[in-house]
């Protein structure tokens, strides 16, 4: 969106709210493994978007924990490649609303870089806005901002934090809206992140013959369980480096 298009009030009723979970927090490292996207026309839900995403590796356990996604709720899921085109087309140039939205944007961002694809928008986070409205409230993540509001909310599920995120937002607009409008205005959403690239046949070998010399697999001890298929150069790197480190390179190296 425009930023001249916008509001003068600085607060919106049409935009998507975006939600992600993921295998971790960086998004150099990590991945998406479900993606909740809800569109709101004149504050009324008209579209929604929801789907697994096969990271290529297995999940940890707290991350199965937090979220209750399993390992096998992934493993016909397709991959990010694969819905980024669909999940690109429903964001559109809509603004994204969500709850610490730059961390749900630096992951579609990242993975856009990699499909060498550029995107950008304009965020409002609800976060930000319930620590400029709400200095007095305990805490301000989202579960309990929805517990102090009474908003139903289903923890960690991307559709359901996406719905909860855009009811919060509401609620803070109607109690808040007037008196703080700056805090609620769209800002561009920045993410500096460079495009990573599939792991190389020279990596890959590597990786097999050290596996190999030191009789490790993936998946076992502190390794992860990584698809090697789907593995980039910078994690594979990581990756051989780790092996390195503990055991040591191989014979005749």
């Amino acid at each position: 969106m425009d930023e001249k298009k916008l509001p003068a009030s600085g607060y919106i009723d049409s935009y998507v709210c975006l939600d992600l979970e993921t295998t971790g927090l960086n998004p150099k490292r990590d991945r998406i493994i479900e993606i909740g996207a809800i569109k709101v026309r004149q504050g009324r839900q008209v579209d929604s978007f929801s789907t697994f995403v096969n990271p290529g590796r297995a999940l940890e356990p707290r991350i199965t924990a937090l979220t209750g996604i399993r390992d096998e709720d992934l493993d016909k899921a397709p991959d990010m490649g694969a819905v980024l085109p669909d999940l690109l087309a429903f964001l559109g140039e809509d603004v994204l609303l969500g709850h610490r939205i730059s961390f749900d944007y630096s992951f579609v961002k990242k993975s856009a870089a990699d499909a060498k694809t550029d995107f950008k928008a304009l965020g409002v986070d609800t976060l930000r806005i319930a620590r400029i409205c709400l200095p007095e409230v305990e805490k301000k993540n989202l579960e309990y901002l929805c517990r102090h509001f009474q908003i139903p909310h289903r923890a960690h599920r991307a559709l359901d934090d996406a719905k909860a995120t855009a009811q919060l937002y509401h609620m803070l607009v109607r109690q808040f809206g007037a008196a703080h409008g700056e805090a609620f205005r769209p800002e561009p959403l920045i993410c500096n992140i460079k495009r990573d690239t599939p792991a190389t046949k020279a990596q890959k070998e590597q990786l097999c013959r050290l596996l190999q010399q030191h009789k490790l697999k993936l998946g076992e001890g502190e390794l992860p369980l990584l698809d090697m298929d789907k593995m980039t150069r910078s994690e594979t790197s990581r990756l051989i480096d780790q092996i390195l480190a503990k055991y040591g390179r191989w014979k005749n190296d």
